[in-house]
């Protein structure tokens, strides 16, 4: 049985209206700067256009896509230095609300390039600051006293260097009576499926990620379900998302297995689109909506940021556009 998603709640919800408290914590942020330039060369200078700023990270980018469909969340941001400065002020432009948390050193930027000649992407990400066991302390407190019991807490992006690989999970625990969202990869990703997060609502990764986790290729919906079914069963999370990218995504819980079909869009940059998915895939669930349409308004928003330029996200009309396309069958 295939299912059309339901229309995009009409209006912008208010503050605290709407849907539960979502919590977003970014501890890596960064200052993106996104440009374009001819062709690149070796050993010139190269000209490039004026840069596209936009305060990005993880949680901020899930952040401005729950903003931009009408929703609200508090983003827990670490800032440090000027550039932390600028990218605050990026946040208020956008109308995103934020609580800084006084971060080491000077927050990161990160730099994207386009070739026009052949519509390449270059990613350039530096590192950030390293954080000390006084840093850490500092974010374990704010939580305590910023999340909502009965809400989301959303953990997406980088680690910042020098915390440890289980930090997600020292985070959680942080988060007691929140329903806890993680969207990580590389090590901390690995650590989260070898030693459970106990009570984690949902995590949700990319295919390449679920393939190296499987240690097998997962070519077909039903394969990429029985590994997301498999992680459910072992007790990883309570629902279980892979991004099959262009074919959409495929979801699992303790009670079914659900694919919502991606769109077919033009590619303009990929950027953001794994945020935009999980800033709306949490956004219609603390709306009380179903597993199929969180996941179908999720798939709409990933698919609308990709046709979107450098470090800009999803844009309601397009999602509201895609959405009827995204149609949700049980696999």
């Amino acid at each position: 049985m295939t299912e059309t998603p339901p229309p995009l709640p009409s209006g912008s919800a208010p503050s605290g209206a709407g849907h539960v408290p979502i919590l977003t914590l970014t501890l890596n942020p960064a200052l993106d700067m996104a440009t374009t330039l001819p062709c690149l060369v070796p050993d010139e200078k190269l000209r490039c256009t004026d840069p596209q700023l936009d305060p990005g990270g993880g949680g901020i980018n899930v952040a401005r896509a729950i903003h931009a469909l009408g929703g609200e969340t508090l983003a827990l941001v670490a800032l440090g230095g000027l550039t932390g400065d600028r990218l605050a002020a990026l946040l208020r432009q956008r109308g995103v609300r934020f609580l800084g948390i006084t971060g080491p050193g000077e927050t990161r930027q990160s730099l994207t390039v386009t070739e026009d000649a052949t519509g390449r992407q270059f990613r350039f990400m530096l590192p950030g600051p390293v954080w000390g066991e006084q840093d850490q302390a500092r974010v374990f407190y704010l939580l305590r006293a910023a999340g909502k019991p009965g809400g989301y807490a959303v953990i997406s992006g980088s680690q910042p260097p020098g915390v440890p690989v289980d930090f997600p999970a020292r985070l959680a625990g942080a988060m007691a009576g929140l329903r806890v969202v993680l969207d990580t990869s590389g090590r901390p990703l690995a650590e989260a499926v070898e030693h459970p997060i106990p009570g984690l609502d949902l995590l949700r990764m990319d295919g390449e990620e679920a393939e190296e986790l499987a240690g097998r290729p997962l070519d077909s919906r039903t394969e990429t379900a029985d590994f997301a079914e498999s992680l459910v069963r072992r007790g990883i999370a309570r629902q279980v998302i892979v991004a099959r990218g262009a074919d959409g995504s495929v979801l699992a819980d303790g009670g079914q297995r659900l694919h919502a079909v991606a769109p077919k869009v033009t590619v303009v940059s990929k950027v953001g689109a794994g945020d935009s998915f999980v800033g709306s895939y949490v956004l219609a669930a603390s709306r009380g909506q179903s597993a199929g349409e969180a996941l179908a308004l999720g798939v709409a928003a990933a698919a609308a940021a990709v046709t979107t330029p450098a470090t800009e996200l999803c844009r309601r009309a397009d999602v509201e556009r895609l959405l009827p396309d995204c149609k949700v069958s049980a696999i």
